[in-house]
């Protein structure tokens, strides 16, 4: 299916929709500018709207690491190396990347990573001890934590 044409905005009107869709929820500056190409704002327009929503306190990449983190560990369970690894992906910056890992706490991260396990290793089907460790490893892994970690609490169990 086709995308529709994008419509050019004027500078106001993009300035209040832009305002809009920062404060609905934490943006990083790749979803800003994303949106700015949509509603048709390029070159010096684009960076003055940029630079206006960062000096309103609409867009800080900061704030949007530390609320990326947070959610995607509550919510979605992903471990530090996954949730890094998608901030990468939206281009923040590694300052704001080891700031939003450091807001994490160790105990429910480790909490988190226990539950991850038990309940891994009670639904895999295998006899064999050290194939079903292998396989509860490689999904917490997958998963994001720390090799280091899963194998010292697989170690526990």
């Amino acid at each position: 299916m086709e995308k529709p044409k994008k419509k050019y905005v004027s500078f106001q009107e993009a300035k209040v929709k832009l305002a809009r869709f920062c404060a609905y929820q934490e943006r990083c500056h790749q979803e800003v500018l994303e949106k700015m190409a949509d509603l048709g704002q390029y070159g010096e327009e684009r960076d003055e709207l940029l630079l206006w929503l960062i000096e309103e306190n609409y867009l800080n990449e900061e704030r949007f690491a530390i609320a990326f983190a947070g959610g995607k560990f509550r919510v979605l369970g992903w471990g530090k190396l996954r949730i890094q690894r998608e901030l990468k992906l939206r281009n923040i910056s590694d300052y704001c990347i080891r700031k939003a890992l450091n807001e994490l706490e160790e105990g429910p991260y480790l909490e988190t990573l226990n539950q991850e396990l038990h309940k891994k290793w009670n639904a895999t089907k295998t006899s064999d001890v050290r194939v079903k460790a292998a396989k509860v490893a490689s999904y917490l892994i997958s998963r994001g934590f720390e090799p280091e970690l899963v194998w010292q609490a697989l170690k526990e169990i």
